[in-house]
């Protein structure tokens, strides 16, 4: 068997010879330290990215065989985005930028961390009409030509943002104002953005597939849970979620995951009314996640990729080994695939993660 072929017999719930090791990616800060320690070379630091060449050169040398995120992606953003733009420097070196959302954010040296929000443009009608509702106008250029994605993988579509987005334009507090205050615009909003990615991905599964598998992000959740009522998720968002993955299931599509951080647990029932049924990636974090409690609420139709700790990377063999059993019960379950839970840190030692991908290997052989 290949990649492919284990990743969807375990999704089927089907015999496999062996658990493919995947991964989620790696912070910039990260690679920084691996090529000071001369783990990587500075060229693998500095190009990086998701299912691109140096992904594999690095995912072998650790040991991975694969990362979840390797997925074929039309331009479902603003186009053109915003030009960045300096507003303000302080004299601490911190510096008010507009960066390509429209949105101002706090940029401090040396901060690893999502920087703060501190304004955005899109904050009335006017705003919308004037800097956002064209850079969404479709085009068939949105999907352009595709590199492939190496033999034996799995081949996945990301299917875009119905609202991850736009909560990157409007900020957090921006987005619980639009609700309350112009419920007409934000459908408004939301039902284009969909409409994109609609449009987007009805030309990529005709041209550019066929794919196993789809994709949204959404980041649309925190430690305590969703960043909206997931009423209203269900009643604004739902509906565009059921018109893709209808498109998909068209095409002989029948998963589609769902990367989106922090506590999720309240739009699941919405994610797997409307043909999500794959969460990713189930971050361990302060909450504990854990596909176990969502399979015995949902039974098997639920599946996931993550929710292995990845802070265990920053400790020794011993936590590590103790992951890996605590997740022996959870891989038995079927439908379940262990990734780290999110990007792996700046904290995380080489040989850490390269014998996490051995024992795993070992474990699950």
């Amino acid at each position: 068997m290949n990649h492919r072929d284990r990743v969807l017999a375990i999704l089927n719930y089907q015999t496999y010879d062996q658990l493919p090791i995947i991964h989620f990616g790696y912070w910039g800060e990260t690679l920084a330290k691996w090529r000071d320690e001369g783990h990587v070379t500075a060229e693998e630091a500095a190009t990086w990215g998701d299912g691109n060449e140096v992904d594999t050169v690095v995912a072998a040398k650790l040991g991975f065989d694969m990362n979840w995120t390797c997925a074929v992606s039309a331009d479902y953003s603003l186009r053109p985005r915003f030009e960045s733009k300096l507003i303000a420097e302080f004299p601490d070196g911190a510096r008010h930028v507009l960066d390509g959302n429209g949105m101002v954010i706090l940029q401090k040296p040396d901060a690893g961390s999502i920087p703060a929000e501190i304004d955005h443009l899109l904050k009335d009608r006017a705003a919308w009409e004037e800097h956002y509702k064209w850079r969404l106008d479709f085009d068939p250029a949105r999907v352009g030509r595709v590199k492939p994605i190496p033999n034996g993988l799995p081949r996945g579509l990301h299917c875009g943002s119905l609202l991850g987005e736009v909560r990157n334009w409007v900020g957090v507090e921006g987005m619980s104002y639009l609700l309350a205050d112009d419920m007409e615009l934000f459908e408004e909003i939301t039902s284009l953005v969909a409409d994109l990615c609609y449009r987007c991905v009805e030309i990529s599964v005709t041209e550019n597939g066929p794919f196993d598998f789809g994709h949204f992000w959404e980041d649309i959740c925190f430690k305590n849970g969703p960043l909206i009522s997931p009423r209203m998720f269900d009643r604004l968002i739902g509906p565009h979620y059921k018109r893709i993955t209808d498109l998909l299931h068209s095409h002989g599509i029948m998963f589609t995951s769902l990367d989106c951080d922090g506590k999720i647990d309240a739009l699941i029932p919405t994610w797997l009314e409307n043909g999500v049924n794959v969460m990713f990636p189930i971050e361990v974090g302060t909450w504990e996640a854990s596909i176990a409690p969502w399979r015995e609420k949902y039974g098997r139709e639920i599946l996931g990729v993550g929710g292995m700790d990845k802070r265990v990377f920053a400790a020794d063999y011993a936590a590590i080994d103790a992951e890996i059993e605590r997740m022996k019960p959870l891989v038995a379950l079927g439908g379940y695939i262990p990734c780290p839970d999110h990007r792996i840190a700046p904290d995380a030692k080489w040989e850490n993660v390269q014998y996490y991908c051995d024992k795993m290997r070992q474990t699950f052989a």
